[in-house]
């Protein structure tokens, strides 16, 4: 059977800033981020399944993006070194949803964290195929399986 790549889209809003930059991305500053989620793997053949013809189906695609990226990291801010928090007040109620990670919050290292996180949640016969991830209307950064 042929191999099929489906393709799921999401948006959400996100401020990082770069450790250490040389240049304004050191502040902090926000995004409208669309990410794209592929996965590749063979349409389901049994005529009995209720996912006759699918690959996977949207709906759970969806529902592992949202729940373990798009929740998570919407409308908060991304730091990669526990003292660039050292302004923010724990009783600041503005920054409640700050994640601090252990790497340059890049596009570039997003795409890769990203795909950490959703390719041991997907089902055994369906492989994540690529990720993108666009910061801006024209900048992105891209991971593909086949290149790792």
């Amino acid at each position: 059977m042929s191999k099929i790549r489906v393709t799921k889209m999401f948006e959400f809003e996100m401020a990082h800033a770069l450790h250490n930059y040389d240049g304004l991305c050191r502040n902090i500053h926000g995004h409208t981020y669309k990410l794209s989620v592929t996965v590749i793997g063979e349409p389901e053949p049994n005529p009995d399944s209720t996912k006759l013809g699918m690959v996977m189906d949207f709906g759970n695609l969806k529902r592992i993006v949202k729940q373990n990226i798009v929740d998570k990291f919407d409308h908060s801010v991304l730091l990669s070194h526990k003292e660039d928090t050292k302004y923010f007040e724990e009783e600041n109620k503005l920054l409640k949803r700050i994640h601090i990670v252990n790497f340059q919050p890049t596009a570039e290292n997003m795409v890769i964290h990203f795909a950490d996180i959703i390719k041991p949640l997907l089902p055994e016969n369906i492989k994540l195929h690529s990720i993108k991830l666009h910061e801006t209307t024209n900048s992105f950064a891209e991971w593909y399986a086949s290149d790792q």
